[in-house]
């Protein structure tokens, strides 16, 4: 069995801060886009696009899903670590991403492989205020099987309680919701492009 072992550059939040920097730099110039134009398509101070494309700053998921959105890419493109043949992640392990306004961290389990369209996600939040999410790119979908705890999750306007064992699929491209209704409150979620 071969483990690998991901030892990148990372600020306090686990996000791979030097994969990011050189996705969000390759993108930006595959669009053909200035760091003042990608930065006021994505709603971002062109002082936090700066540091984030020189590995520096520590950004949340609306950030990187809001940079995502802007080049027209899945999320895990500008997070994607190399993948080996055979990959293990423990617990604890791999790119984490906190909500600026919900206790909530997305752990990057798989991105998309190429020639594929998803990406598989840990959630971890707690009770407080919900990480409500603005639409994904056109075609997302969400798959989330609830694994512990209780939450709502789902359409803003049409969320759906969920135990663990419980499965839901909704769209991604409207605005959607995930509260956790019980502490250690976790879910296995799937972004799909259909």
């Amino acid at each position: 069995m071969t483990e690998t072992r991901d030892n990148r550059n990372a600020g306090e939040s686990g996000a791979p801060l030097a994969a990011i920097a050189a996705s969000l730099h390759r993108e930006r110039q595959r669009a053909g886009l200035s760091l003042t134009e990608l930065a006021r398509r994505a709603g971002i101070a062109k002082s936090t696009l700066s540091q984030l494309e020189s590995g520096t700053g520590n950004p949340s998921v609306e950030t990187i899903w809001a940079l995502s959105t802007a080049l027209g890419v899945p999320f895990a493109r500008l997070v994607e670590p190399v993948k080996p043949r055979v990959q293990v992640v423990r617990a604890g392990e791999g790119p984490r991403f906190s909500a600026e306004r919900a206790d909530y961290i997305a752990t990057l389990l798989s991105p998309s492989p190429p020639h594929s369209r998803r990406d598989v996600y840990l959630i971890q939040a707690e009770p407080g205020r919900p990480r409500e999410s603005d639409p994904h790119l056109p075609g997302i979908v969400e798959h989330l099987v609830l694994s512990g705890g209780r939450a709502l999750a789902g359409p803003v306007d049409d969320p759906v309680e969920l135990e663990p064992g419980d499965y839901i699929a909704y769209p991604g491209d409207v605005a959607h919701v995930f509260r956790a209704l019980e502490a250690g409150t976790m879910a296995v979620l799937i972004s799909e492009q259909t």
